[in-house]
This record gives structure tokens, C-alpha cells and sequence, in this order.
């Protein structure tokens, strides 16, 4: 038996505890905070469904495919692979067309190889950008970002070119 087993069950049992000494209605207390998730997960549904169909259309249209080759000469230029623009492009709107991705640079080069070294980096070092931020906005009722979604695609810009130097500096390339 290790930590990781009984660390759960003995925090419930400590929430539970405190709440008895603190005379708080822990069931009233819980069905609270339940009502209050559910509303908020409901009211994500609809962007959710936009966020989504919006992908499904932007990668099954080939615009992706378009932006990659207009990307391509500053790209190489860069050090980053080829075969990873399309990737890089997927990944800040959805997490599961990255990994879409992702299989497919890594079944068309090798795991080990530069390219799919950097693609693999690259999807454990950036964010679904516009996922997050679709939920934890629409969650909050934010409707304008600001400055949010240039400064979290500027992130990602930089984590992109980061996992190709990153690859390079302890791989070789």
C-alpha cells in the first residue's frame, strides 16, 4: 500500500471531520456546490459545440494544409520541422485534432526521429489555447478577452519554436 492509496480517502475523511467540528450542513453544503457545477456545466455546452464544429470545419476544409505551405519558408528557416506545422497549427484550437496529428507524424517518421521528437514536445509543452480559454471565459461569463488571446498565442508560438531547440540542444539534430 503506498501514499497515493490512502491519500484520498483520508482527505475526504478530514473534510468530512472538519466540517462535523465546524457545525457546517456538509450534505446541504454539497448539493450546493453540485447545483452550482452543473448550471455552470451547462452553460459550456454551447461553446463547447461552436469550439468544436469550428475545428471540425477549419481542419476537414484543408485550410490547415494551405497555412502550412505559405508557413513553410519560416519555418525551415527556423529549425522546425516540416511535418510538424500542421500540428502546430491543430493544437491551440483542439486537443483532440493535435493528437490526430501527432499519430500521424509519428506513423509516417520515426518516434525517435527530429521530427517526431519536436512533435511530441511540442504537444506535451502547449496548450488547446482557444479550448481553455472558450471554457474558463464562457464559464465566467466573459465575453470580451483583451489581451488574452494574443498574449496565450504568443505563448504558443514560443513553445513551438522552443521544442525544436529544446530537441535540438539535447538530441542533436
Amino acid at each position: 500500500m503506498n501514499f497515493g492509496d490512502i491519500f484520498v480517502p483520508a482527505l475526504m475523511v478530514f473534510i468530512l471531520c472538519y466540517g462535523l467540528v465546524k457545525k457546517v450542513d456538509i450534505v446541504n453544503v454539497f448539493c450546493e456546490g453540485a447545483t452550482e457545477n452543473l448550471k455552470i456545466t451547462l452553460g459550456l455546452i454551447p461553446m463547447l459545440i461552436l469550439l468544436m464544429t469550428a475545428v471540425g470545419m477549419f481542419t476537414s476544409s484543408g485550410a490547415a494544409d494551405i497555412i502550412a505551405k505559405l508557413l513553410r519558408p519560416v519555418t525551415t528557416f527556423l529549425g522546425f520541422p516540416e511535418e510538424c506545422i500542421p500540428l502546430a497549427i491543430v493544437r491551440p484550437i483542439s486537443g483532440s485534432g493535435a493528437l490526430a496529428c501527432l499519430e500521424t507524424i509519428l506513423s509516417s517518421v520515426s518516434p525517435d526521429s527530429y521530427s517526431g521528437r519536436v512533435a511530441s514536445v511540442l504537444m506535451g509543452s502547449t496548450e488547446t489555447t482557444f479550448y481553455t480559454i472558450a471554457v474558463y471565459f464562457g464559464s465566467a461569463g466573459i465575453i470580451r478577452t483583451r489581451h488574452t488571446v494574443p498574449a496565450a498565442l504568443a505563448a504558443d508560438l514560443t513553445g513551438f519554436l522552443a521544442s525544436a531547440f529544446a530537441v535540438r540542444l539535447f538530441f542533436g539534430a
